[in-house]
Order: C-alpha cells, then sequence, then structure tokens
C-alpha cells in the first residue's frame, strides 16, 4: 500500500491538466473589466481601442494594461507619453465593439466617426461620451518582453466618475451597483451586466 507525503497534492480526479507549452487563456473563462483606451495618432487624429487586460497597479493611482508594439496604441503612448481611459456603461457594448474594428487600407478606422467623442481636458487624449469613469494619464513606464506583449504602466493625473456610480457612506454598495451596474468582459468573447452581488466576507483585522 502506497501512503502519499504530506507534500503530494490531494488527488483531484475532476481535474485536467492544461499544455502550458501553447496559450491557456482560451480553454476557460475569465472576468475582467472592459474599457477603451485613447491615445493621440501621429496626424493629430483620435484612436480608442477596447482593452480587458487592465487593472490597478497597486493602492496608489497608478494604472496598466497590456498592449503590444505592433499597435497604434502602443506607438501613440510613447511618442507623446499620454492616454485616457474610459470606462463605458453596459448599454455601450456596441460603440465598444466597434472600436476593435481593423484598420483599412489607407490606416483610418472610420467607425470610430460613428461614436461621440471629446478630448480629455488633462492630456488632451480622446474619451468616448457617456462613460461612467474616465481616468487621464501619463507614462510611468514601459515594461516589455512578455511574449509579444507589453504592460503599459501610467500615473493617474487626473480623474472623473459620473455621480451615480460613487460610492458614498450613505448608500448601500448593493444599491448603488443595482442602480448604476457595470459592464464586464467575460474572455473570451463575452460580456456580462454585472449589478447582483454579494459583500465579500473579509476576515476582521484584515488589512490593505
Amino acid at each position: 500500500m502506497t501512503t502519499a507525503s504530506a507534500s503530494d497534492p490531494s488527488p483531484a480526479t475532476h481535474l485536467e491538466k492544461l499544455d502550458v507549452s501553447r496559450p491557456i487563456w482560451d480553454q476557460f473563462f475569465t472576468v475582467a473589466p472592459l474599457v477603451l483606451v485613447g491615445t493621440r495618432e501621429a496626424d493629430g487624429g483620435n484612436d480608442l481601442a477596447p482593452k480587458h487586460m487592465v487593472t490597478p497597479m497597486g493602492w496608489q493611482n497608478y494604472f496598466g494594461f497590456v498592449c503590444t508594439p505592433r499597435h497604434g496604441t502602443y506607438q501613440n503612448i510613447k511618442r507623446d507619453g499620454v492616454f485616457a481611459v474610459t470606462y463605458p456603461r453596459p448599454a455601450q457594448w456596441l460603440e465598444t465593439s466597434l472600436t476593435a474594428s481593423p484598420r483599412c487600407e489607407d490606416d483610418s478606422k472610420p467607425q470610430l466617426q460613428l461614436m461621440h467623442t471629446h478630448r480629455s481636458g488633462r492630456v488632451d487624449c480622446p474619451v468616448v461620451e457617456d462613460g461612467y469613469l474616465y481616468l487621464e494619464c501619463e507614462i510611468d513606464r514601459f515594461v516589455d518582453d512578455f511574449g509579444v506583449n507589453s504592460l503599459i504602466v501610467g500615473k493617474i493625473v487626473a480623474a472623473e466618475i459620473d455621480r451615480a456610480f460613487l460610492r458614498a457612506v450613505e448608500r448601500d454598495d448593493q444599491d448603488l451597483l443595482r442602480d448604476a451596474p457595470l459592464l464586464a468582459y467575460v474572455s473570451p468573447g463575452r460580456f456580462a451586466t454585472i449589478q447582483d452581488t454579494l459583500a465579500f466576507p473579509m476576515p476582521k483585522g484584515m488589512k490593505k
């Protein structure tokens, strides 16, 4: 009779090993924010790109997202050192999708002309009207060579939010989310509206 050592993982017959010699991320679903990153083109025009590999970079005012040097977003930020972020509402799912349309032979993206945009006040980059949260960022650093991808980190120098989405002591968080739901990307290839949530049972004394 063979006895497993204390260091051996418990047997789990319902688990299936994934082949890590290739990317694993399309084989299951994960939930992420969905945002639009706005930059200025070299000719002064607007560029908007949907991103879901995004996150706050720590507890301070830093924002990061994954991109690739092959995309205009990366090159625009490399040149100008700034970008803006729009958090779209659930009803803006179609507009958000349109920004992912491929460019024409002349490198233009005519679908952007169908969207209502304006330039942000601090860094002068395009944002989409009717978003619920806007971030304006100055580049902090590029971290390259995650395969073909890079991490772009910006310092948030200005931010605005629709008051309907702003947390307040006198307002229950669940009521807020029910009245002001969030758009989420369920990767790969799906989206969802988040409005029914539960408070997470944080252990007593837990700190950031």
